[in-house]
């Protein structure tokens, strides 16, 4: 049971790739989601976010179980399902006008972008679930970082195409 809960906090190890593991969880974030959503859309998207949260906070727990770290550098499931998060609108928007997802590429920057930002700054409700010091906190802190990317994204397109018409 630790080996799986290892191989879903770490995302098959990537957790433990050095500097930055937080960054490389992101970044293996990003083929992972194109592929989620090729396979099945902006549905499958959601779902892949909402599963990926579940194992997550189990993966979690049962990692830090007993340890005074409740968030060791090399959880990266974290990451994921923030970075899913703040990429859905670009997959909902490719969904709904069946497009190629990768027609958003400045969407995706922002996406990176955006959430790393809140994910390292933990500003207002990030930092509050940050210090939950707990699995759910964990993952929690990303969720929000994630949701607050997620708008910054449509905020930044609603300028490009409305305001700047782009």
């Amino acid at each position: 049971m630790n080996r799986l809960a290892r191989m879903i906090a770490t995302v098959g190890g990537v957790g433990y790739l050095r500097p930055a593991p937080g960054t490389w969880g992101s970044l293996a974030a990003l083929p992972l989601f194109w592929l989620i959503h090729v396979i099945g859309g902006f549905p499958l998207a959601m779902l892949a976010a909402l599963a990926a949260f579940a194992k997550g906070v189990w993966a979690t727990g049962v990692l830090t179980r007993g340890s005074d770290d409740h968030d060791p550098s090399e959880i990266v499931i974290d990451e994921v399902v923030g970075q899913w998060i703040a990429l859905l609108p670009l997959s909902y928007s490719a969904w709904r006008m069946d497009l190629d997802i990768l027609r958003f590429w400045p969407g995706w920057i922002a996406a990176f972008l955006l959430f790393r930002l809140f994910d390292i700054g933990k500003p207002w409700l990030v930092g509050w679930a940050d210090r939950r010091n707990d699995a759910l906190g964990v993952m929690l802190d990303d969720v929000v970082a994630g949701v607050f990317a997620a708008i910054g994204v449509m905020i930044l397109a609603g300028l490009a195409h409305g305001v700047f018409g782009l």
